[in-house]
């Protein structure tokens, strides 16, 4: 492991420690729009890896879906988030999660070994993108899908992100020491250089954000998101292993 990746990994123990919430459920954004794309096929009876799972709220809910995984593999590369997701499922009464710390580029599964990845808001906090998602190509079998969202800097956060950068100062999301620029255009073109087939793509998101609780979405934005969709705060891209 690289001292970039030392350094990263320590940041991220602090980091999950400092911001857990025992009552913290499935409720963000980007886990609503990969609820929105997630299929029945993409779940019953598949193995499913959560890549970057965090504290384990999303796999806590994947685990409740009717019908569930086979298996469901739960990976994060600092071992608070994985610590911390262990005991949400215990404390939930959620059991048939796998819990294991994973480098995202360097995934310790086999080739060709899962149905179904999901990463959701990881792939911006990477210092090879493309390593991953040539990883996520390696472990899914072959028409296996990939459920993927990141930042879509084409937007708000973006104009933030210029602001900052004209005043001298770094842009960062909760203080994590990598944020990449990402963009819908720039993602795609990863998932095409990792080997990828993308099947959807969208950005996603006009969410209000306020000190102290989860953004949200009001009803008059999201009747507007037939125009405001290419300044979504996300990327949704749904792609496949050929």
């Amino acid at each position: 492991m690289s001292r970039a990746d030392v350094q990263a990994r320590a940041a991220y123990e602090s980091w999950h420690e400092r911001v857990q919430r025992e009552t913290a459920t499935a409720d963000r954004p980007w886990h609503e729009l990969v609820f929105a794309h997630l299929g029945a096929a993409d779940l019953g009876g598949r193995d499913v890896l959560e890549i970057g799972c965090g504290r384990g709220e999303l796999a806590c809910e994947l685990m409740a879906s009717d019908p569930p995984p086979a298996r469901l593999i739960a990976a994060d590369f600092a071992h608070a988030a994985v610590r911390l997701g262990r005991a949400r499922a215990g404390g939930r009464q959620v059991s048939g999660v796998t819990w294991m710390v994973a480098d995202v580029q360097h995934i310790g599964l086999p080739d060709a070994s899962v149905d179904t990845v999901i990463s959701c808001e990881t792939i911006e906090h990477l210092s090879d993108p493309v390593q991953a998602l040539r990883e996520f190509h390696r472990v899914l079998r072959p028409g296996g899908r990939l459920i993927l969202t990141t930042p879509n800097y084409f937007g708000p956060f973006g104009l933030y992100r210029a602001y900052l950068r004209l005043r001298g100062r770094r842009y960062t999301e909760g203080d994590q020491p990598i944020c990449r620029l990402t963009m819908l255009p720039r993602t795609l073109f990863w998932m095409w250089r990792a080997g990828l087939r993308v099947r959807r793509a969208d950005a996603a998101g006009q969410y209000l954000l306020a000190p102290g609780r989860l953004p949200w979405e009001p009803a008059v934005l999201k009747r507007l998101n037939w125009l405001l969709w290419p300044f979504g705060l996300h990327s949704l891209i749904v792609a496949e292993k050929p």
